[in-house]
């Protein structure tokens, strides 16, 4: 039977190597990359962390969701990778016509994140400012506290192992928000 698990945090948190890792540990997955999405803007796109981006990363959530979404009602193990930070985690769960997900917020220091930033391969972002700025909105965020994990273990595979029993003992589950 498939699920949805969203791994979220600010940048540089490690949201997308434990994605992978999280992915690789069931028999059929998806890895689904929310910032792919954003790649899908033509023209016109505003940077993601700018106060005017609002209407655009709703749009951006919303598409992301139900493709997710989608990839659970064929009973994949569906992991989410990407920012959604709790302001937009009840539109992403409308979106993905779900009755419930399960949701982790990676939330390492800021100067780990910012360390992850500088030094990660095969990746655009690298803005500091954005980087702190995010990070500061994901500290701030009011979201039950079972759904972050705080300065998390440096291996992946202690934080993949973490975030499965987690969900194993339903500690993740987001509930009902159509």
């Amino acid at each position: 039977m498939g699920f949805l698990l969203v791994v979220t945090g600010p940048p540089g948190a490690g949201k997308s190597t434990v994605s992978r890792r999280l992915a690789d540990a069931f028999e059929s997955s998806v890895l689904v990359e929310g910032d792919a999405f954003f790649g899908f803007l033509a023209s016109g796109a505003i940077q993601p962390w700018l106060p005017e981006s609002n209407t655009q990363n709703e749009i951006v959530t919303e598409a992301a969701a139900a493709c997710a979404g989608r990839f659970i009602r064929g009973d994949y193990a569906t992991v989410y990778d990407g920012v959604v930070g709790p302001w937009f985690l009840p539109t992403f769960a409308r979106a993905s016509g779900l009755e419930e997900l399960d949701y982790v917020m990676l939330l390492p220091s800021v100067e780990r994140c910012l360390h992850g930033v500088r030094t990660r391969l095969d990746h655009a972002f690298g803005d500091e400012a954005a980087t702190r700025k995010m990070h500061d909105e994901f500290s701030n965020a009011q979201i039950d506290a079972r759904h972050v994990l705080r300065d998390p273990p440096t291996r992946i595979d202690d934080v993949a192992d973490l975030i499965l029993a987690a969900r194993d003992r339903g500690e993740l589950r987001y509930g009902d928000h159509r």
